[in-house]
């Protein structure tokens, strides 16, 4: 089973899982699709509350151990889901996930943002500080490149949802969310992390990785990209998310010899695999078991 938290799917990594997995993708409260406006004397939830909500759907559709992906503070609120109900967690992949609580710089601009919310709705500025947030300058675009399609498509999906839902959920992330990072040294399960280079939660993601026990953890940084990795760059993800759900059985191209090393162990890699250039990629710290004829190798 696969459980999703975030308001983007990367439509690539959906023809991978969809040979192994159901798939359930959960919304934070008022951002689904043609959702109505919630009440504003209805409490702001914590993201305890978030991570709760969780375990209900679970038990609702009456699901075991699910695997998680989550991207930015959905990323958040799966791990901090993974942390209290660890036995329904059997692994995380993380994009561009935070960790702590709001810096000064980042409460700064979330309070600009809820203030743009509260006083002018979806603004064309209040879209301008979320797609900085979302995606890498070249998807931007400037005033001599047109921005790209997905940017175009983001702006279109901002422009359906209520207004008072998104400020909400800023409020949640915002003003409610507290450092996990002692808790991420008691995780067991596997997690791979995505981040792209470009991203502001790049350094936090960095962060995160360190406090993850190596033998069950992986970091993929993607060169050229924002936080939306698997918007931006989807295709970056597949080969390392293979290698992920082989250490499950989930995903079986060839014989593989499991280790617990690492979550990305396969017994046989192409050569030209091993080359980030090759891949667009930056990989850290992944150690890859490979066949008797290439040297071991860590990207």
């Amino acid at each position: 089973m696969s459980c999703f938290q975030g308001l983007f799917f990367c439509p690539e990594a959906a023809s991978l899982l969809l040979h192994n997995f159901c798939i359930y993708h959960i919304s934070p409260p008022g951002h689904e699709l043609g959702a109505a406006a919630i009440c504003s004397d209805d409490p702001v939830p914590s993201v305890d509350d978030l991570a709760d909500q969780i375990i209900e759907v679970l038990n609702h559709f009456r699901l075991g151990a699910v695997m998680c992906i989550g991207v930015t503070a959905g990323a958040y609120i799966l791990t901090l889901f993974a942390m209290k109900y660890r036995e329904r967690v059997l692994g995380l992949i993380l994009v561009s996930p935070l960790c702590k609580a709001p810096s000064w710089t980042e409460w700064l601009y979330n309070k600009v943002m809820s203030n743009l919310l509260y006083f002018y709705g979806t603004s064309s500025l209040l879209k301008e500080c979320l797609l900085h947030r979302y995606f890498s300058k070249e998807l931007r675009g400037s005033a001599e490149v047109p921005e790209s399609d997905i940017v175009q498509a983001c702006r279109r999906l901002l422009d359906e949802k209520q207004s008072i839902n998104i400020l909400r959920f800023l409020q949640a992330i915002d003003s409610r969310r507290h450092d996990i990072t002692e808790g991420l040294k008691r995780l067991k399960c596997r997690t791979l992390i995505f981040v792209g280079e470009n991203s502001p939660f790049h350094s936090e993601a960095l962060h995160m990785t360190s406090k993850f026990d190596r033998r069950y953890s992986a970091l993929v940084e993607v060169q050229a990209c924002g936080s939306m990795v698997t918007e931006e760059q989807p295709h970056a993800m597949l080969i390392p998310m293979e290698y992920f759900l082989m250490g499950y059985g989930m995903y079986r191209p060839c014989q593989f010899s499991d280790s617990p090393r690492s979550p990305l162990s396969p017994s046989c890699i192409s050569p030209e695999l091993l080359s980030p250039e090759s891949m667009g990629l930056k990989l850290k710290p992944i150690k890859t078991r490979v066949s008797s004829r290439i040297p071991s190798a860590e990207r």
